[in-house]
C-alpha cells in the first residue's frame, strides 16, 4: 500500500468563546489537502486527558496558530491552560524551530510573550479572504521548509465553470474569478460546500424557539446564489413572455427595486420559466431554483454563524429595516458592500422577505424529512426580514413562514443555481 503523503500539522490555539470564527477557520484550512488541522472539538474524544492530549498535539505541530481576541487575552483560564502550554513549549525549544503565528480576530494587543512573532489580522469580515490567503502563504513557506508537498484542490472540488458562449449566442460568462458568475441577467456568488452553523443559541433572547437548537449542518456541494433579489425589471421579461400582469403597480419607476406581491407558487413558476429560457447557458448539471432554507442561511451568515450578514453588531445603515425609517423598498444593492454577506450577497437583511424552497419545520434541519418536497403542503419559509421589520427579524437566523399561495407588499425572492442531483 502506498504511503500517504505527509501533511503539515497545524494546531489551533483559541478561546472557547471564539469557537464560531475558529471553527470556520478550521474548515477553510481542512479544505487544503496538505494540511492536517488539530482542533479540540474534532480531535479530543470522551475520556481522554485534556492536558496530555494538548501537550502531545503541540509537540507534534509543525505550525501553531494562536487566535486572539479581547475576550481570549483577558480570560484567565485560557491564558493559564492552552496558551501557556504553547508558550512554555516555545521557551524550551531552540529559536526558530517552533512556527507560531498569532492571529488577531479583532483589534487587541497580543500578550507580551507573543510579541516577537508577526501577527496576522483575521478581521474585518470583508477582509478575511485576503487574510486567509496571506496565512496560506506563510503555511506554504513552512511546508516547503519541511519538505512537505503542497497540493492543489482536486478538479472535482472546484466551483463548476460556466459554459463559455460568445456574446451573440448566449449570456453565460465568468466575471474574472471562480466565485462570481453572470448568467441569464443575474449576478451570482459561489457558496462553497461544507459545514456551517445554523440557528440560534439557546440563550439568545432575540431568537424565537423555532430557531433552536443551534446546530452544525453540512451542505455537500457548491452552489450559486443570486447577489440580489429578483427585481421588478427582471420579472417583467417573464410577464411579457407569459402575457400576464406585473404584480407591482408602476414598477417602471422602481425597475431596480426587489419584486414584491409574489407568492411561493409564483416564484416556482418563474424559476421553471428561467430553466426553459436558459437551459443552454447553465453550468452543466445545474438548474435554477429557490434556495433551500439551509442554503439561504449559509449564504447570509457564512460558516461561523454571523448574527447579521456583515457581523454581530446591528447597523441601521447596513440594511433597509424599520430602524432606517425608509418605509418602503429600496433599490437592490443600496446598502452594498457594507451590508453584504461574507460571500458578497447583498440585501440578505431587510428590504423584502425572501421565499425559500423549504417547508417550515422544527429544528434541527434535516434534509430527508420531507421539508424540501415541492408537492407537500404547509407554510413555506421566508427569510431576511423586510423594510417594515425590525432588527430582530433581520437577523440571519430569523425565520418566518406563510402559505404557498399568499402574496404581500414585502414578499419577494432570489434565485439560486444548484446541482440537479443535490437531493435537497
Amino acid at each position: 500500500m502506498p504511503e500517504a503523503p505527509k501533511q503539515l500539522k497545524v494546531f489551533l490555539c483559541h478561546s472557547s468563546a471564539d469557537k464560531p470564527v475558529v471553527r470556520e477557520l478550521y474548515q477553510r484550512l481542512s479544505a487544503e489537502s496538505w494540511i492536517d488541522v488539530w482542533l479540540d472539538e474534532e480531535k479530543l474524544f470522551p475520556g481522554q486527558d485534556w492536558n496530555l492530549e494538548i501537550e502531545k498535539a503541540v509537540e507534534a505541530a509543525d505550525a501553531i496558530l494562536v487566535c486572539l481576541s479581547n475576550n481570549s487575552i483577558t480570560k484567565e483560564g485560557y491564558v493559564q491552560r492552552e496558551l501557556r502550554i504553547v508558550l512554555d513549549y516555545a521557551d524550551y525549544n531552540p529559536e526558530g524551530t517552533l512556527y507560531v503565528i498569532p492571529i488577531r480576530l479583532e483589534a487587541c494587543d497580543p500578550p507580551r510573550r507573543l510579541r516577537p512573532w508577526q501577527y496576522a489580522d483575521y478581521f474585518p469580515v470583508e477582509g478575511q479572504a485576503r487574510a486567509f490567503e496571506r496565512l496560506l502563504v506563510s503555511l506554504r513557506m513552512r511546508a516547503a521548509g519541511l519538505g512537505i508537498p503542497v497540493t492543489q484542490p482536486a478538479a472535482g472540488e472546484r466551483a463548476p465553470a460556466a459554459q463559455q458562449k460568445s456574446p451573440e449566442h448566449g449570456s453565460a460568462k465568468t466575471l474574472g474569478d471562480e466565485n462570481k458568475l453572470t448568467i441569464g441577467g443575474f449576478e451570482f456568488r459561489r457558496i462553497p460546500k461544507g459545514t456551517f452553523i445554523m440557528g440560534s443559541k439557546k440563550d439568545d433572547k432575540e431568537a424565537s424557539d423555532s430557531e433552536k437548537p443551534q446546530h452544525s449542518l453540512k451542505i455537500p456541494y457548491d452552489y450559486w446564489l443570486a447577489r440580489f433579489p429578483v427585481t421588478n425589471e427582471q420579472y417583467s421579461a417573464f410577464v411579457q413572455s407569459s402575457g400576464g400582469k406585473h404584480p407591482v403597480s408602476g414598477w417602471q419607476q422602481k425597475k431596480d427595486h426587489p419584486l414584491v406581491n409574489v407568492s411561493w407558487t409564483d416564484a416556482q413558476v418563474y424559476v421553471k420559466w428561467l430553466n426553459e429560457q436558459h437551459a443552454g447557458d447553465l453550468p452543466k448539471g445545474y438548474v435554477y431554483r429557490l434556495p433551500t432554507e439551509a442554503e439561504w442561511e449559509k449564504a447570509a451568515r457564512g460558516s461561523y454563524g454571523n448574527i447579521y450578514p456583515w457581523g454581530n453588531e446591528f447597523g441601521k445603515n447596513k440594511c433597509n429595516s424599520l430602524e432606517g425609517g425608509k418605509g418602503n423598498t429600496t433599490a437592490v444593492g443600496a446598502y452594498s458592500p457594507a451590508g453584504d454577506s461574507p460571500y458578497g450577497c447583498a440585501d440578505m437583511s431587510g428590504n423584502v422577505w425572501e421565499w425559500t424552497h423549504s417547508i417550515f419545520e422544527k429544528y434541527p434541519y434535516k434534509v430527508d424529512d420531507g421539508r424540501e418536497d415541492e408537492k407537500k403542503t404547509g407554510f413555506r419559509v421566508l427569510r431576511g426580514g423586510s423594510f417594515y421589520g425590525n432588527r430582530q427579524l433581520a437577523r440571519c437566523a430569523g425565520r418566518n413562514g406563510d402559505g404557498a399561495g399568499n402574496r404581500g407588499s414585502s414578499l419577494g425572492f432570489r434565485v439560486s443555481l444548484a446541482p440537479v442531483d443535490s437531493g435537497w
